[in-house]
């Protein structure tokens, strides 16, 4: 693993303008930037190409840039760089991922965006600190008893203007309930919850649409996977 050179630079592993298929944000047109370094261990990630910080990896934000797709490759970057850097893009909507993006303090990064006059969105395992501008919108999609062993904060639940649940089976709702219930009622009432179903199973989407009308919750269904598109 290496280390960062200061901490208003940020670990890029890939920049790609798409459509948001998940949440709150389904259809909005959106830059997605992913950053580089994740230890929760997701068994499904596939992203996992972006787990690392690993020195041979390490390329220059030009390569990162124009790679257009997944790949180990990461650089380092500014984040006055990066805001000019998407400016150049037509959408106006920005999705901060990863990796795991709540590593790193997204404050300053955030607020800049807003300034600019960017919507701002950022996806997290609720597993670390969440630090990003108040008008951040904040989709924690808790990621339990995973292989890196980190828990799930209760700031993160209270902060989450929306929580996405990736469902396979009954268990998965019953782990949600657990996470849920440590919320006052003020708090859940206060921000949606979607389930989504994992890998587009059949019997996992019948559970959640099943259950989504039970709890009147809501169901994000991966659009971008349906429509093949990154």
């Amino acid at each position: 693993m290496t280390q960062l050179a200061s901490s208003n630079i940020l670990p890029l592993n890939e920049i790609f303008e798409s459509i948001q298929g998940e949440g709150s944000f389904t259809g909005a047109p959106s830059i997605f930037v992913r950053l580089q370094g994740c230890p929760v261990g997701c068994a499904w990630c596939d992203t996992k190409h972006s787990w690392y910080l690993n020195a041979e990896d390490k390329s220059t934000f030009d390569i990162v840039v124009a790679k257009g797709g997944d790949g180990d490759s990461w650089c380092e970057v500014g984040i006055d760089h990066l805001v000019s850097h998407l400016l150049t893009y037509q959408a106006r909507h920005i999705v901060l991922t990863g990796g795991e993006p709540c590593l790193y303090d997204l404050v300053e990064l955030t607020s800049k965006l807003i300034a600019n006059g960017f919507s701002c969105q950022i996806e997290t395992s609720g597993t670390f600190d969440i630090k990003v501008d108040p008008k951040c919108h904040v989709t924690v999609s808790p990621k339990i008893a995973m292989k890196g062993g980190y828990k799930i904060l209760d700031s993160a639940l209270i902060r989450a203007n929306e929580i996405k649940h990736p469902v396979a089976m009954q268990r998965h709702i019953d782990e949600l309930d657990a996470l849920l219930a440590r919320l006052t009622p003020e708090q859940l009432a206060s921000k949606k919850v979607y389930l989504q179903p994992i890998s587009q199973q059949n019997r996992a989407t019948k559970l959640a649409i099943a259950t989504c009308i039970e709890r009147n919750w809501w169901l994000s269904i991966q659009t971008h996977k349906y429509l093949d598109i990154q």
